[in-house]
């Protein structure tokens, strides 16, 4: 059969459902393929980056590789920001690149550039195909990889005379991912650490999310009595109302939970990846041990002493320590400051929803949206944050019900993820209500993919939050320099914007009108966008608050 024909036949056999990306010259044999496939929808996009990114959120949700195709050169390049968030926030992805043929790349050729060297630091794996007859080995590696713990973006190139070539050769089986198991003696070591301690704090990351650990972790949590804590990529490990939760870490700055962080005798990591947030952050002075429970070996870092390393399933390790635990701890990390922290969170200000009556309603205060948000969402929702000052008031304010229904880019941090992960999460998820937030910086990025996502019927709600500067640097310049330079711009009408690709279009005038808004907003089973002015006052106003937390006298 034609090589293409066999390669479609192996993604089928992977399971894949879509493959996002653009058609390009030297990609046209696999896209021609692909249009014979009964199971595989190909999804034409309007920029790589958010193929990229629709196949990035798709896995992140699924667990299974989402799927992107670009052509060569800029093809190629565009598709690069992408599979690099992908990788940094160990999302499982497969980017599949058109090239030049072989007999062209020697020399200077037009559009050719090293693509597999381009994508090697990107990737757990960048590969050329040269010979049609390892396709199957090639694809089944790349779902392996991609999906092995931990995952990340795996990349191939098929050369345009490699795609239009005759082969002889069979789909190779799909076989289970393995698994392993933490040694005995090491779970003995870290039950030991354990039992001498007296105040031991759990840090819950994105590897609890992954393995589906939660329902485990929280079990352990109550049988040892200890507080948990999690990144921006695992929330919703525990129920928000739950009485061990201390929220949320990875501000670079002072919070109540790090006051709890700095209490503690011992460290236990459950899941935790470096790349969200370095133990220097919470683990400077006086470090305090570890004990490493991961899919992975620990990092090395002089502010993270592993005095045991459990590696394996996280199920299994969780259930191991819980079933062997000798008594409970049942401290809470002064329970003041985690009485202050909830009633921060959880509560409103004493003056209201939305500040005094004085202030000016006309621009929402980022708390007050997320509480609103927070009320009116449904327990399944999918809420998706662009990166921007929004992304850290979300992921210190907005407590999801469930696991994995907060996507955050943290890995990478990339502005402009919103709108396509939101496609890809609508796609991997089509029964759950998705909201995406961005500010006006990161929307205009990749706003064009709401034709996209108009194109194929889905209903989602876009929330873009404005104040026509690119406010998380606006306030690191200001808290640094008590200075603001080179944030500032123009935006287009949002609502006219939306309606010219036929997409609802609705604004919030005044802090009265939120709720109902938001209501409206999701309750039409439609794409529908919603322009928010944000109060970027209150990034400072929290700034400061945190910044006066003494943890300790």
């Amino acid at each position: 059969m034609k090589a293409t024909d066999l390669m479609v036949k192996c993604l089928e056999n992977e399971g894949v459902r879509y493959i996002f990306g653009i058609p390009g010259e030297e990609n046209i044999d696999l896209v021609h393929s692909l249009a014979a496939s009964e199971q595989i929808e190909f999804v034409t996009v309007r920029h790589e980056q958010g193929a990229a990114f629709m196949a990035d959120v798709y896995g992140r949700l699924t667990g299974k590789a989402g799927v992107c195709l670009a052509t060569l050169g800029p093809g190629a390049t565009n598709l690069l920001t992408g599979i690099g968030d992908a990788n940094l926030d160990h999302a499982p992805v497969v980017a599949i690149t058109g090239q030049a043929g072989l007999e062209r790349m020697h020399k200077e050729s037009h559009q050719y550039i090293d693509i597999v060297a381009m994508f090697a630091p990107v990737t757990k794996w960048s590969i050329q195909v040269k010979r049609p007859q390892t396709i199957p080995e090639i694809v089944r590696k790349a779902f392996k990889l991609a999906e092995l713990e931990k995952p990340g973006a795996v990349h191939i190139e098929l050369p345009e005379d490699m795609a239009e070539d005759d082969v002889d050769a069979n789909v190779l089986p799909k076989t289970p991912l393995p698994q392993s198991v933490a040694s005995e003696e090491s779970m003995k070591q870290a039950l030991a650490l354990i039992q001498q301690s007296k105040k031991p704090f759990i840090i819950a990351g994105n590897g609890v999310i992954r393995q589906q650990a939660s329902a485990e972790l929280q079990a352990w949590a109550e049988a040892l009595g200890a507080p948990v804590t999690h990144t921006f990529m695992a929330k919703g490990v525990l129920p928000p109302d739950h009485p061990l939760n201390m929220y949320t870490v990875g501000l670079q700055m002072k919070d109540y939970v790090l006051c709890g962080i700095h209490e503690a005798d011992l460290i236990v990591t459950v899941g935790y990846d470096f790349v969200e947030y370095l133990p220097i952050y919470w683990n400077e002075t006086n470090p305090r041990p570890i004990i490493h429970i991961d899919t992975c070996p620990a990092e090395v870092d002089e502010h993270y002493p592993v005095a045991a390393e459990l590696v394996g399933d996280l199920k299994a390790t969780l259930t191991y320590l819980t079933s062997h635990l000798q008594g409970t701890k049942e401290w809470r990390p002064g329970d003041e400051l985690q009485q202050k922290l909830k009633r921060e969170l959880v509560e409103y200000h004493a003056e209201g929803e939305n500040g005094s009556a004085a202030e000016d309603r006309s621009r929402i205060k980022p708390r007050a949206l997320l509480d609103a948000l927070e009320k009116i969402a449904p327990d399944n929702t999918i809420v998706l944050s662009d990166v921007g000052a929004h992304k850290l008031w979300i992921a210190r304010n907005y407590q999801p019900k469930r696991p994995n229904r907060v996507i955050i880019s943290n890995g990478f941090a990339t502005m402009g993820i919103a709108v396509p992960g939101a496609i890809g999460a609508k796609l991997a998820c089509p029964d759950d209500p998705v909201v995406c937030i961005s500010g006006d910086g990161g929307f205009l990025m990749n706003g064009v993919e709401i034709e996209t996502a108009k194109r194929l019927g889905l209903a989602f709600t876009i929330l873009v939050l404005t104040d026509s500067k690119y406010g998380l640097i606006e306030w690191k310049l200001k808290n640094r320099f008590d200075a603001s330079y080179g944030v500032d711009f123009e935006n287009p009408d949002f609502v006219r914007f939306a309606e010219s690709f036929g997409v609802t279009g609705m604004r919030v005038h005044h802090a009265d009108e939120l709720e109902e808004t938001l209501k409206q907003a999701m309750g039409r089973n439609e794409l529908v966008l919603v322009e928010i002015p944000i109060d970027a006052a209150e990034n400072l106003k929290l700034g400061k608050h945190l910044g006066k937390l003494v943890c300790r006298q």
